[in-house]
C-alpha cells in the first residue's frame, strides 16, 4: 500500500483554505519579550495575494488567498515540502497498515502552540472531531473525513466520537481508521482543512477566535501580530515553532500581506516599490508585461484547476437539462481564453482538465479516447451555438421568448466581470437577457454557498491531484456543492470510486464525469493559470500547481 500511496503523492500535492473579516480597528499581539540593546531592525517584506479573506479558521476556509495566508499559519501532521513531495510536519513518522485503512503517526517531541501552550495527538483528534461536526458546517467535513470509519454516524447522529480518530492518553500517537480505501489519504492529511486547531481559544472565544491576532492561536512557522482588515495583516515568525520546516531557512522576521481587491492598487503597489509580489495584476496591463523567461517580472503558471459557471439547480428554469445544455454550448470558449482572458488560460471542453493523472496517463486524455477522440463539449462553436438555440426550443423557449431574466453573480477582480459582459452577448444570440450582480469577495463564496444566486462565476483549483477533487463539487451533500446539483447515478459512482483499486477508482470516476457533462451540471469554461509580478529581489520563495506561494524560506536579497 505505501509503494502505491508514494506513486501517487509523488505526482501530486496540497492545500487549501481562506480567511475572516472582522472591525475596522488595528488590533496587535503582545510582543515576544526581547531586550533593548543591539535589536537589529526587523527584516520583511510586503506580498499581495487577495483581498479581506472570507475566513481564516482551516475548519471553514474554502478558499486559496486565506489558504495560502492559513499555510504559513498551520502545520499539519504531514507537509508538502519545497520538491513537492509529501514530508514529515507536527508527526515525526507515521505507518499504514499493509491493507491501507490504519495510519498511525508518532508526534515530534516539545510541540508547541503559538502562545507557548502544550500541543500532542489530543489537538489533531478534537480538529478532526470539530471538522466533522454539523455544528461546525465545514465545507470541506465530508471531501477530508469522508472515508473515515464513523464518518456517516457523525452525520446521521451528531455523535462525533463515532469518528475513528483517537490520541493515546499521553498525547504522542495519533490513529486514524478508514472506513474506504483511499489512495490519495497522506494527501488529505496535508491539506489546511484538518490543520490542529486550539480548543482553549476556540470556546473561550467562538468564532471570533479567527478574527484577532490575540486570539489566534497557531502552530506554523508564522503567527498573526497584526490585523487592520481592509488594508493588511502581519505575520511574525512564531518563536515557539517546531516542525517540518527547516528553521534555519526561516529567516525573515515579518511577512506584510496587503489586503487589496483592486488590481489597480495593487499595481500601484507594486511599482512604487510597497509591494515585492502581487497576484491581482490588471488585465488591461498584460500585453505590455515581459515574462520571466524573457527576463522580465512577469510570470505565469499553469494550474490544476478549472473555471466554471455554476447554474443553481433549485431554481425552477435550470431544472431544464435544456436550458442548461443552452447556456453552456452558447459560449465560444476559444474566444473567451484567447481573446477576454489574452491566452492566460486554456479553453475548457470538457470539466476535469490538464495535467491530472490517471491510473495511467493523463485524465483528460484517457476521457477523450474513450469518447472517440473528442472532448464531451464540442470544439466546433458554430455547430455548438445552433445546438444550443435548438435545446432552448427544445425546452419551450424557441429564441428566448418567455425565457426569464438571469442575474449573474460574480467578484470584480481578474477577468471575471469581462466574462460576464461577454456572457450578456452570447445570451443574447439566444434571446436571452442576463443582469450582472458584482458582489465584493469577502460576501460572494458566503452568498454562493448558502445557494443565493442564479447563476454565478465558480472556480476550483485542485488541493490534491485526484479527480475526484473537482468531481465531488457536485455530489449530493459536500459543502462545496454551490450549484446544489443533485444525481443518486452520480452520487452511486462516486462512491464506486472508493477503492484502493486504482484502475477501478479512475474508472468510476470517468463514469461520474460522463453523468455530468450529459446532464451539464456546471458549465466548464477554461483551465486556470496564475499569472502574477515578483520582484527579482524577492528570493526563495515557490509557486505550486495547486495555487500557493509558499513565503516561509522567501527574504529580499
Amino acid at each position: 500500500m505505501k509503494k502505491i500511496l508514494a506513486l501517487v503523492l509523488a505526482l501530486c500535492m496540497v492545500l487549501s483554505l481562506c480567511a475572516c473579516g472582522g472591525s475596522n480597528e488595528t488590533t496587535t499581539a503582545p510582543a515576544a519579550d526581547s531586550t533593548t540593546a543591539d535589536v537589529a531592525e526587523p527584516t520583511s517584506f510586503t506580498v499581495q495575494i487577495g483581498p479581506n479573506p472570507e475566513t481564516l479558521d482551516p475548519a471553514l476556509n474554502s478558499a486559496s488567498d486565506g489558504g495560502n495566508m492559513i499555510l504559513h499559519l498551520f502545520e499539519n501532521l504531514l507537509i508538502i515540502n519545497e520538491n513537492l513531495e509529501l514530508a514529515p510536519g507536527q508527526a515525526e513518522s507515521y505507518e499504514v497498515s499493509p491493507d491501507g485503512l490504519v495510519w498511525t503517526f508518532t508526534m515530534r517531541d516539545g510541540l508547541k502552540w503559538s502562545d507557548g501552550s502544550e500541543l500532542n495527538a489530543k489537538d489533531y483528534e478534537y480538529a478532526y472531531k470539530r471538522v466533522v461536526d454539523p455544528k461546525t458546517a465545514a465545507p470541506y467535513g465530508q471531501t477530508v473525513l469522508g472515508m473515515v470509519a464513523g464518518y456517516d454516524e457523525v452525520v446521521a447522529t451528531g455523535d462525533i466520537d463515532k469518528l475513528a480518530v483517537k490520541a493515546s492518553d499521553d498525547g504522542k500517537t495519533l490513529t486514524i481508521t478508514l472506513g474506504d480505501p483511499c489512495p490519495y489519504f497522506g494527501q488529505l492529511l496535508a491539506f489546511a482543512t484538518l490543520s490542529p486547531t486550539n480548543k482553549a481559544t476556540i470556546e473561550a472565544n467562538g468564532d471570533a477566535w479567527a478574527t484577532k491576532p490575540e486570539t489566534y492561536i497557531c502552530n506554523g512557522p508564522y503567527m498573526i501580530t497584526e490585523w487592520t482588515p481592509g488594508e493588511r495583516i502581519v505575520l511574525s515568525k512564531n518563536p515557539n515553532y517546531v516542525g517540518g520546516w527547516d528553521s534555519s531557512k526561516i529567516v525573515t522576521d515579518n511577512i506584510n500581506f496587503l489586503l487589496l481587491e483592486d488590481s489597480s492598487a495593487s499595481f500601484a503597489a507594486y511599482n512604487s516599490g510597497e509591494a515585492m509580489l502581487i497576484k491581482d495584476v490588471p488585465t488591461e496591463e498584460v500585453p505590455s508585461l515581459t515574462k520571466a523567461e524573457d527576463g522580465g517580472d512577469f510570470y505565469v503558471d499553469p494550474l490544476l484547476g478549472t473555471y466554471y459557471l455554476n447554474i443553481n439547480h433549485e431554481v425552477e428554469v435550470f431544472q431544464d437539462v435544456n436550458v442548461r445544455k443552452a447556456l453552456s454550448l452558447a459560449i465560444d470558449r476559444d474566444y473567451v481564453a484567447n481573446v477576454i482572458m489574452q491566452g492566460t488560460y486554456t479553453p475548457a471542453y470538457n470539466f476535469v482538465g490538464t495535467g491530472v493523472t490517471d491510473a495511467s496517463g493523463m485524465f483528460l486524455d484517457n476521457a477523450m479516447a474513450a469518447n472517440g477522440g473528442k472532448t464531451y463539449i464540442s470544439e466546433d462553436y458554430e455547430a455548438n451555438l445552433e445546438a444550443a438555440k435548438a435545446a432552448l426550443a427544445e425546452a419551450g423557449y424557441p429564441n428566448g421568448e418567455g425565457f426569464p431574466v438571469i442575474t449573474y453573480s460574480t467578484n470584480d477582480s481578474g477577468y471575471h466581470v469581462a466574462v460576464a459582459e461577454y456572457l450578456q452577448s452570447a445570451y443574447k444570440e439566444l434571446g436571452i437577457t442576463l443582469n450582472i450582480d458584482k458582489v465584493e469577495w469577502a460576501s460572494f463564496t458566503p452568498m454562493r454557498r448558502a445557494g443565493d444566486y442564479e447563476m454565478a462565476r465558480n472556480g476550483w483549483v485542485m488541493d490534491y491531484n485526484d479527480a475526484s477533487n473537482l468531481l465531488e463539487l457536485m455530489q449530493g451533500g459536500n459543502g462545496n456543492n454551490d450549484g446544489k446539483y443533485a444525481n443518486p447515478e452520480f452520487d452511486a459512482a462516486l462512491e464506486e470510486a472508493k477503492t484502493a483499486d486504482l484502475a477501478k477508482h479512475f474508472e468510476a470516476l470517468h463514469k461520474a464525469e460522463v453523468i455530468s457533462a450529459e446532464d451539464y451540471a456546471v458549465i466548464p469554461v477554461a483551465y486556470y493559470t496564475d499569472f502574477w509580478l515578483q520582484n527579482p529581489a524577492l528570493q526563495g520563495t515557490w509557486h505550486s500547481p495547486y495555487g500557493y506561494w509558499y513565503f516561509m524560506y522567501g527574504y529580499v536579497a
